[in-house]
């Protein structure tokens, strides 16, 4: 961790981080973390500043090793309805909701808490200044990022496996030509554009 983080006093405190609110397609994937003190994870960090490699490794061990994990998200068409801030509070709850021991204590990655039953702190850059929120953070991304994988097999000509659903200058390229596919945010205005063009094409 890059500073140190005073804890608060709580039997059972899990960490929360989401991946996905800047991408044009696909969910926002959130994760719940508790992790155990008996069995320390060495190299947590911000999932953003890990290798490919490394984040799958850890997943694995926080999946072995962590009192309960869970995962949760919002689909696209939630975004759309909700705005892409509310999903994530949702997600959220969601993760929370799905953890097999109930936390004490929540941290949240940022500067804002979903409503939950129990307390919680938002914690600005937590995932690479706490411990619990970096291992939601690796579980989210190795989630979302597998995810993008198996949209890509499915539509290979818009690249979701290299951008994972950013609006790279590739992306925005093919979604202009090929018009948006079921799973994009018919709400973000980049897609927006792209039915628009379609519509007026017609």
């Amino acid at each position: 961790m890059s500073e140190i983080f005073v804890y608060p006093q709580a039997n059972f405190i899990a960490g929360v981080d989401e991946v996905g609110r800047g991408p044009l397609v696909g969910a926002v994937v959130t994760a719940a973390v508790i992790l155990d003190p008996a069995r320390p994870i060495a190299g947590l960090a911000d999932s953003k500043k890990l290798s490919e490699k490394r984040r799958e490794y850890l997943y694995h061990e926080i999946k072995e090793k962590a009192l309960a994990w869970s995962l949760g998200r919002a689909e696209p068409e939630e975004i759309d309805q909700l705005n892409i801030l509310h999903a994530t509070m949702l997600a959220m709850q969601r993760a929370v909701a799905g953890l097999a021991r109930v936390p004490d204590f929540v941290l949240i990655d940022g500067n804002r808490c979903p409503t939950l039953p129990m307390a919680s702190l938002a914690v600005v850059k937590g995932d690479s200044r706490v411990a619990e929120i970096s291992a939601a953070s690796i579980l989210a991304k190795v989630t979302r990022d597998r995810e993008m994988v198996e949209l890509d097999a499915a539509f290979p000509e818009y690249g979701f496996a290299k951008h994972k659903g950013y609006p790279t200058a590739a992306h925005l390229e093919q979604l202009a030509r090929l018009g948006a596919t079921a799973h994009h945010r018919r709400s973000f205005a980049p897609v927006r554009r792209a039915l628009e063009d379609v519509s007026l094409s017609r």
